[in-house]
């Protein structure tokens, strides 16, 4: 690992102190927009395939560290490595999204074996990039929030509205209750693993928290966080832990309070003044610039940029997209963003 003494923008604006220039990570920044992630991944054959290879997992997370100089590396993985830990079968066809087997929605939990050791290469990936990053980087490791991560168990797939598990939960709550108490106890050993080989600080992904009504959301999406949370201030103390609760809107400040997060992550549908002025004062705050204005560049990503900068005057930020980048952002557009935010 690197120098205590070392400044780390990235760190430090998430642990509460605001930077002159904040400092700027992008979701999925490592991944298919780059030239060189598409050949890598070409070489290896598939996704699943390139994620549990040590050394191109590695690779593929450095990558935009080389190229582009962010603050901050996320660790290349999936947030369904925890339902494939957890037994279900896990594979991406092309052009279909990842599949998991059995669906839950037609088998039982207990049906299932766990394989925990299928989350040990992601801890010699953690390994190996720890050992490589600049001095002034920040390691960022993640796993998909229970909801989410339920989402997919139970349909096995990938869903608009999450329809098929909500029902679910809805119909049996005991028996979803038990499929969000697997995953809180595996992704609370996963983030562990993931600190003690190197990541820094870490993010939960709630991808699909917009698609449920208040009482789900506080059930499924803040208790089970909360929960994740508690844990690792006991098993990780020091580990910096963002919330990514996509969609909540309204719910925002509700999520903040009730997980016990460090920092939040803000999609771009929320309008970055009203998050400043409903978040706990002194909140650190990542976002959340619209990947399409990324994509789209010129003078909408100009205003784009300028008004996340200037939403917060005195809270720390981390500047970061609202979701993930997008496959066809070109490379002159990034490295137009970074311009801009580092002016």
């Amino acid at each position: 690992m690197t120098d205590a003494a070392t400044p780390k923008p990235l760190l430090a604006t998430l642990r509460g102190e605001r930077q002159s220039l904040p400092p700027i990570w992008l979701m999925r920044q490592a991944g298919r927009y780059l030239p060189e992630y598409r050949e890598l991944r070409a070489e290896k054959g598939g996704f699943l395939a390139l994620a549990t290879d040590p050394e191109a997992a590695a690779e593929v997370t450095l990558q935009p560290i080389r190229r582009f100089g962010f603050d901050g590396a996320i660790l290349f993985s999936d947030i369904l490595m925890v339902p494939w830990a957890l037994g279900q079968d896990l594979s991406f066809g092309v052009g279909e999204g990842p599949r998991l087997a059995p669906a839950l929605v037609d088998a039982t939990l207990d049906a299932l074996i766990a394989v925990p050791e299928r989350l040990d290469p992601v801890y010699a990936t953690v390994r190996r990039v720890a050992a490589m990053l600049p001095a002034a980087t920040t390691f960022l490791g993640f796993a998909g929030s229970p909801w989410t991560v339920a989402t997919y168990m139970v349909a096995g797939q990938g869903s608009r509205d999450q329809s098929e598990t909500r029902a679910f939960a809805y119909r049996d709550p005991v028996a979803f209750e038990a499929i969000i108490a697997a995953i809180v106890d595996l992704t609370v050993d996963y983030l562990a693993g993931q600190a003690e080989a190197g990541v820094e600080a870490v993010q939960l992904f709630d991808s699909w928290a917009g698609s449920l009504s208040p009482d789900q959301f506080e059930r499924w999406v803040i208790a089970p966080n909360a929960r994740i949370v508690a844990r690792l201030r006991v098993r990780c103390p020091g580990l910096t832990i963002i919330g990514f609760p996509k969609g909540a809107g309204g719910k925002l400040a509700a999520y903040a309070q009730g997980t016990g997060v460090d920092a939040i992550g803000l999609d771009e549908t929320v309008d970055p003044a009203w998050a400043d002025a409903v978040l706990p004062p002194g909140m650190p705050v990542q976002g959340n610039l619209d990947p399409l204005a990324l994509l789209t560049g010129g003078e909408m990503l100009e205003q784009g940029i300028d008004r996340v900068l200037a939403a917060f005057p005195e809270r720390p930020l981390v500047f970061n997209l609202g979701h993930g980048i997008g496959q066809h952002t070109p490379i002159a557009h990034v490295e137009a963003l970074l311009r801009r935010v580092r002016r």
